[in-house]
């Protein structure tokens, strides 16, 4: 009896220094080498963009997206998407014909509103479920992020951003 917990505790001794042993030094067998990037950027281009974005609206989003099947289940995947929509006014539309001046105050005929851009948000949209996708999960999802999206401007619309950015 006495024998088998001389060699118990032999066992967990020697388990011990195998562990601290290891921990001092498991960075001497792994590969470690200095890490260096570099980067040869060049400016290409400065374009003048001259848009006042005056409204921006966010959007949620639950998205199924099927595609239907004579003699296999469908292919079915749910999105749930966070996007937005800008209104803005482009200021290089203004023409020396839309600046009048009177005394001293001028007036400036601002150009029509229109939408700047519309995008889903990938950081904060998720792909929550995808069914029978048939190994193209892919172009799945990519055609429901497209669908999604236009959606974003379709909404926009309707929720009248061009008159909020009018406005």
């Amino acid at each position: 009896m006495v024998r088998y917990a001389a060699i118990i505790a032999l066992i967990l001794v020697a388990m011990v220094l195998g562990a601290l042993a290891w921990d001092q030094t498991k960075g001497w067998f792994q590969f470690k080498g200095e890490k260096s990037t570099s980067h040869q950027a060049v400016l290409k281009e400065v374009e003048a963009l001259g848009k006042l974005e005056l409204v921006k609206y966010n959007f949620k989003d639950v998205v199924e997206h099927e595609v239907k099947y004579k003699w296999v289940p469908n292919s079915k995947v749910i999105l749930m998407i966070s996007g937005e929509a800008v209104g803005c006014i482009d200021l290089q539309k203004i023409k020396a014909q839309n600046i009048t001046e009177k005394g001293d105050t001028i007036y400036i005929k601002m150009p029509d509103p229109e939408i700047c851009y519309f995008k889903v948000n990938h950081q904060e949209s998720k792909v929550y479920d995808t069914k029978f996708t048939y190994f193209n999960d892919a172009n799945l999802v990519d055609e429901a992020y497209k669908a999604a999206e236009k959606e974003i401007q379709n909404m926009a619309i309707r929720n009248n951003i061009l008159a909020q950015t009018q406005t």
